[in-house]
């Protein structure tokens, strides 16, 4: 009796697209999963948010460049019915962030976050930018003002337009969430919850009585969140 020697055949269209789906993961901390519900692509916000200046090569990172384009091609993309963004990021360049979080919101597509670990500083508006957001009881968002690093002229246009930058933040978190935009501002002057700096730090179950994040929850949640929204959508009649 022949034994028989053939080597196993690799899956074809199936094992390249598992590369491709692995090969994503590294890039991009990234993952399209398709299931009875539609195409979710779940996308990382981790680290420091990368801006106009190159981080260290020691820090995790979110580069704006790398996030904003696949944004657009998810809006625009057949095979993406919704998107799931996992966040747990220190916060960074506030211009690079609010660019990320402006396009987010301006997303037609089902979308939700989650925030997971942290989402401080400039990660606050990226967590509310989504249509439904969620925390986990665990979480922690830093609140605080614009601040000033490097050397900075002391003139009064910057400190104008630092001022102006910060309103734009606080704006754009109470346009897109639950809160007033005079208790989000109070938050970031808060004196007695930091030690060495005026903000606050808050909690995910105080996220959510404070109406900054929508829900409170975990991964399954998010995804029935998402998927409701993509059944709905669904649903909507096309427009001619």
């Amino acid at each position: 009796m022949t034994e028989n020697t053939k080597p196993t055949e690799t899956g074809g269209e199936n094992d390249s697209e598992s590369k491709d789906g692995a090969q994503r993961i590294l890039d991009f901390g990234a993952a399209i999963t398709r299931t009875p519900h539609g195409n979710v692509y779940c996308l990382t916000i981790i680290g420091q948010i990368e801006g106009h200046t190159t981080a260290p090569n020691t820090a995790k990172t979110t580069k704006y460049e790398h996030v904003l384009p696949l944004l657009a091609k998810l809006e625009e993309s057949d095979e993406v019915d919704g998107v799931l963004f996992l966040l747990n990021t220190v916060g960074g360049d506030v211009e690079a962030g609010l660019a990320i979080a402006e396009l987010i919101a301006g997303m037609t597509k089902p979308t939700v976050s989650i925030v997971l670990g942290g989402s401080h500083s400039i990660g606050v508006p990226l967590a509310v930018a989504a249509k439904h957001s969620f925390a986990v009881p665990s979480a922690a968002m830093t609140i605080h003002p614009v601040r000033m690093s490097g050397t900075v002229i002391a003139a009064p246009q910057t400190y104008n337009y630092f001022q102006r930058l910060q309103e734009r933040i606080v704006a754009f978190v109470a346009g897109h969430s639950g809160i007033r935009a005079e208790e989000f501002q109070a938050l970031m002057l808060r004196k007695d919850d930091m030690a060495a700096d005026v903000g606050s730090v808050v909690y995910g179950e105080e996220a959510v009585r404070l109406k900054l994040i929508d829900h409170i929850g975990g991964l399954s949640d998010g995804l029935q969140c998402l998927y409701r929204q993509i059944e709905q959508r669904k649903k909507k009649p096309v427009e001619a």
